[in-house]
This record gives structure tokens, sequence and C-alpha cells, in this order.
């Protein structure tokens, strides 16, 4: 797959690009958290942020479909880099919280969604040749190594954010963010060869949101659980190594965790599934609540680390497997929309999860902040399981009950094998 030509040419500068996604929502805990003194402040002004990108991101991807992602990530980066300056200067100079929240809007809403856009790529780059199974195979391949990409910069970004944070100043995680996302935002805007072709529309006819996939909409409410589970974690993880005296500690033990995903993927993309798509999703969606469920009664950091490792491995398969559905439920001109539904969806959940988890620990304690993440993913287990036959795309469900009616098993589309 990566000696595909011109492969490296939108990869290197998407990852530079991407890492600042993990930094941002750290990068805001720990400034917030230094200049106001209170996780339950710092928790919101990162969740008003990750609402804002949940909001708006799928919006811009809506838009790249149509305009093409240069014209989308040119100005947004720069906006970007505006707004998170504006919010550091604010948080510097002590400015009531309900100014933090307006400046935190802007910068969550102009995130770019490099991810959802790399995706848009391996797709048109796979699909050149038609619709045929070895396509199918270097997408489902390409996915795999997307998420690898994902939680690896979920690995490396809250490390980064929280060394430079506790190293240089409170601010400095966050002005590295800016300074990454505008960079590498740039760069990756400038290769267009690489970028899908924009989506002609014939005068007059709307083209349908992907989200109007009910498909499509069951994973976005799968997603917020995973967000869930992010946005809690990510706090409770540094109220515990707070409470533990190892402040600097928090960014390596979340990485940890983000490393048994990366692990994960790694392993998803090597091997040859025989299980479908669908059934591969429940199962490792069942597996992150069950690691979940662990993380409240770890009686210190390295249990927590160990744990948290454990947990993180269904992470990595369980948005693989969501990506590869999506791909299937949607028309070609609403494909990067529908990636970033799923990517505003964490991020709605990582806003909730924050939020929740900050005011748990405000009033209970560290510990109490990991049941936040149990209660997110069995949410989401449950709708999966109650509305399973959702995943299967529209086509396919239309040839099985023909194939039903005569008597005659269905063959599954291709793509929702890869």
């Amino acid at each position: 797959m990566l000696r595909t030509p011109g492969a490296w040419t939108f990869l290197a500068p998407a990852f530079v690009a991407r890492l600042p996604y993990a930094m941002l929502g750290m990068g805001i805990l720990l400034l917030v958290k230094d200049t106001h003194g209170s996780y339950g402040t710092a928790s919101t002004v990162a969740a008003v942020a990750a609402v804002a990108q949940a909001l708006v991101g799928p919006q811009t991807g809506r838009l790249a479909d149509r305009y093409g992602q240069a014209a989308v990530l040119v100005p947004t980066v720069l906006v970007h880099a505006v707004s998170v300056g504006t919010l550091i200067a604010l948080a510097l100079g002590h400015a009531p919280a309900w100014s933090l929240f307006l400046a935190a809007a802007p910068a969550g809403a102009s995130v770019p969604q490099i991810g959802a856009m790399v995706r848009a790529r391996w797709i048109a780059t796979f699909s050149a040749g038609g619709a045929t199974a070895a396509p199918a195979a270097g997408i489902g391949t390409a996915f795999a190594f997307e998420s690898v990409t994902d939680e690896f910069t979920f690995v490396i970004g809250p490390i980064l954010a929280t060394a430079v944070a506790t190293s240089v100043n409170p601010a400095a995680g966050l002005a590295a963010e800016a300074a990454l996302t505008l960079v590498g935002g740039l760069a990756f805007a400038a290769r267009r060869r690489s970028a899908p072709a924009r989506v002609e529309r014939a005068p007059g006819v709307r083209q349908a949101s992907a989200l109007a996939s009910p498909g499509v909409r069951l994973l976005a409410g799968a997603f917020l659980g995973v967000g869930t589970v992010f946005g809690s974690v990510q706090v409770s993880v540094n109220a515990f190594a707070d409470a533990a005296g190892q402040h600097g500690a928090a960014g390596t033990v979340y990485g940890i965790f983000a490393g048994g995903s990366m692990l994960a993927g790694v392993l998803y993309g090597a091997v040859t599934w025989r299980r479908s798509v669908q059934q591969r999703m429940i199962i490792s969606y069942g597996l992150l609540v069950l690691g979940c469920s662990t993380l409240w009664a770890m009686p210190g950091l390295v249990a927590l680390s160990a744990a948290g490792l454990v947990c993180g491995l269904a992470i990595a398969p369980t948005l693989i497997s969501g990506y590869t559905l999506v791909e299937t439920l949607v028309e070609d001109g609403a494909k990067t929309e529908a990636f970033t539904w799923l990517t505003g969806a964490i991020g709605l959940g990582l806003a909730t999860g924050a939020t929740a988890a900050g005011r748990l620990v405000d009033s209970y304690g560290a510990s109490t902040g990991f049941l936040v993440p149990v209660a997110g993913a069995g949410l989401g287990l449950a709708a999966l399981i109650a509305l399973r036959g959702l995943l299967v795309p529209p086509g396919t469900r239309a040839a099985a009950a023909g194939a039903a009616e005569r008597g005659a098993p269905a063959r599954p589309a291709v793509a929702a094998e890869g």
C-alpha cells in the first residue's frame, strides 16, 4: 500500500497536520487548569472546542466534497491559528470563563478534517481502476493504516503537549498545536494531484447529506460513545496523576492507552478476517466496554497504565470497522462528509465525556471520572446490537431480500468484507 505512487506526498504533510488533533484538548486542559485552577472549568472549555468541531466539521467535509479540499483547508487553518492565539491570550490574562468559551468555539470549529480527507484520497486512489476486489482490499488496508496513524498521533500528541506545557510554560502546548496545524495543513492542501475530484452536480439537484443514511446515524452514535472514552479518560488520567503527585506522568499514561490501540490496529490490518465487518464492529465494541469497566478500580499509576493498555486494544478495531462500514453506506459525493460525521461524533463524545468526568472529579475524586467511559461505551454497544441491521449497505439488503424470495443465498458486497 505504501508503495502506491504519490502516497507519501500527501501522507507526510497529513501526519504533521493531524498530530495537533490530539494536542488541542490536552493543551486547553493544561493551560486553563493552570490559569483558572479548576478541572471543571478547564474541561468545559475543552468541551466547547470539541462540540464546535463536532458540529462544524461535517459541514467542512461537505464543502470539501463540493469545492475541493484545498479550497476549504487554506482558510480553515488560518482561522484556527488566529483562534487558538486568542484563546491563549485570554487564558494568560485570566479573562472570565465565558470569554474562554467564546474563543474555544472558533478554535474547535476550525480544526481541519485531515483524517477524513486522507481517507477520501485513499478511496480515490484505489478506486481509479474501477470497483474490483483488489481496490476494496486496498481500501481496507488503507483504513487500518489510517487508524494506526490516528492512534500514533494520540500516543505522541498528549505526551508532546504535556511535555512542552510543563517544561516551557502552560501556553506552549497550545502554541505548538496551532503552529503544526498551520504548517501541516498548508502543505497538505498544496498536494492537489492526489485529492479526489470535485463532485459536479446538475443544476437544481441537491446532494443528500450523508447523515440521511440510518446506518451512518447509527455509526455516529456508536462513535459518540468512543469519544466519551477519549474525553473522560483524558481528564481522569490527568486528575489521577495529580492526586498521585506525578502530574507529568499523565501524558505517558494516556499515551500507553493509545499505544494499545495502535498495536491492535497493526495486528488488525495484518489479519485476513473471515467474520463480516459488521460482526467485527460489535465484538470489538463489546471488548471496549469490558476494558473500560476496570479503570475505576485501579489503585495506582502502574496498574492504571496496564489497564489502559488492555482497554486501548479495542479502540482501533472499532474505529477501523466503523470507517470501513460507513464507506459502503454513502455515495461517492458524500464520503468525506460521512467520515467527518464520525470524526465529529468522536469530538462531541469527547466533549461530553470530558465535561462529565471533570465534574465528577471535582466533586468526588479522580477515580470516579473513570465511570463515564463505561456508561458512554455501554450505551453505544446497546445501540449497535439493537440496530445492527442498519449496518448492512442498502444494495446488499436488497440483494439479500431478493435472494431470500428466490430461495438462494445472498452474496455479500466486496466492500463490506474489507
